[in-house]
């Protein structure tokens, strides 16, 4: 019965995507959402500055099959996200919110990683009237696994080239002052 029981535990402590991981690298902060702490501080990690985005590919609105890189040009924000994940569902009005602040500098992917793809976002997603985010597709979470994942949300900078600002783990108030600050660097 010992045997059985490390196993278990260690599986179940794999699951927890509760929690949200301390970054590692160099840090920014600035404010955070979390009803439970409002005062908590969000951290963004910038230890893979200057990284390329990873090549894997995920499914836009239309059905193409699009990467990160399809987007060079302008800076990109890409958020992680899924219908399961309440603190994903708690933020993206706020990125709806910035998409809309930002149109002109910053483009914005929101990313699912639903296993059921559309089946378990367009019900979901239908029901939001979102003004300017999408839904796009990544049903085999490859990107979260490209990450270093498990976590989300996950949301990541990427400045005009492609090369990756920083990334934050967990939600935010991605219309607030805080956000307003980490995206313009970004733009310099």
């Amino acid at each position: 019965m010992r045997a059985y029981v490390l196993p278990v535990l260690m599986l179940l402590a794999a699951c927890d995507r509760q929690s949200t991981p301390e970054p590692q690298g160099e840090v920014v902060q600035g404010e955070s959402t979390k009803a439970e702490a409002p005062d908590s501080i969000v951290k963004a990690d910038y230890s893979h500055k200057g990284k390329a985005a990873p090549a894997n590919a995920f499914e836009a609105p239309n059905g193409d099959s699009v990467s990160i890189a399809s987007f060079k040009g302008r800076p990109l924000l890409v958020n992680l996200w899924a219908t399961w994940c309440a603190p994903c569902l708690k933020e993206l009005p706020s990125i709806d919110t910035l998409a809309a602040r930002e149109a002109e500098a910053l483009q914005v992917l929101t990313i699912s990683q639903d296993m059921k793809g559309r089946e378990a976002v367009t019900p979901w997603w239908d029901k939001q009237g979102f003004k300017l985010i999408q839904p796009y597709l990544d049903a085999k979470a490859d990107l979260s696994f490209a990450y270093g994942g498990g976590s989300l949300p996950m949301t990541i900078l990427y400045d005009k080239d492609g090369k990756e600002v920083w990334r934050v783990v967990g939600d935010m108030d991605w219309a607030g002052d805080a956000a307003k600050a980490l995206i313009a660097e970004a733009k310099s």
